[in-house]
């Protein structure tokens, strides 16, 4: 599908899509836990299929982050998931592959969506949106607001209005699974594989990762963006 925007590789991006008609796209903790499990496994050109896997009942999901990947066709460097919406940040190593990572990726959840809830039609709006991220106060404002996001749920104006109730908001977000911040603060978890450290810039690694300094990253770039 065409874009007006043309990914390129070695580059960053921030993609992120929506359900259609602004619909819940993650009804229970199993359905973000398979979202992130399709992050991790999904993102090679190897086909993979998820029934021997998820045979286990107990460890299924889990099991998925120990499985041997190919090359990967995208690093993901963040990413959030929220009950209507998602965001990733990406870096496309060659050309045509962050289109190839979100054809499987949401091809395979929109797939197990429409079985578990017995519906049909598209799940997700399309095309799923991009931004290219091309500078420094760019990048640090999308790090801040992909991971601060999850405060729509217990602030839904704190965008526009600031937070109010700061240390609840840090603790929100230090314990909010379905996003990489937990990564970031050094929790160690199985779905830490999903992320690849090794392409996030040095001002990111070095910005200090507490809620009080991201806020004001946000706020501070807000204006700029």
């Amino acid at each position: 599908m065409y874009r007006k925007t043309p990914f390129v590789g070695k580059e960053y991006y921030h993609i992120y899509s929506r359900g259609v008609e602004k619909r819940k796209i993650f009804m229970s903790t199993n359905d973000y836990n398979r979202f992130m499990a399709l992050l991790y496994i999904m993102n090679q050109n190897a086909p993979f299929r998820m029934d021997n896997i998820l045979r286990d009942k107990r460890n299924g999901l889990t099991n998925i982050f120990k499985e041997q990947r190919e090359k990967t066709l995208v690093s993901i460097l963040g990413y959030c998931l929220m009950p209507n919406h998602f965001h990733l940040i990406l870096y496309e190593h060659t050309e045509g592959g962050i289109s190839k990572f979100m054809g499987k990726l949401l091809t395979a959840y929109s797939m197990y969506f429409n079985t578990k809830y017995e519906r049909s039609g598209p799940l997700l709006t399309r095309p799923f949106r991009s931004e290219h991220l091309n500078n420094e106060p760019q990048f640090m404002y999308i790090f801040s607001y992909v991971h601060l996001n999850p405060l729509s749920i217990i602030e839904k104006n704190w965008k526009e209005n600031g937070v109010k109730n700061k240390k609840e908001a840090a603790e929100f977000l230090k314990n909010y699974k379905f996003s990489s911040y937990q990564d970031f603060l050094g929790i160690n978890r199985p779905e830490s594989v999903i992320l690849d450290f090794s392409l996030i810039p040095e001002y990111i690694k070095n910005m200090p990762l507490d809620f009080g300094t991201q806020e004001q990253v946000f706020q501070e770039n807000n204006k700029i963006n």
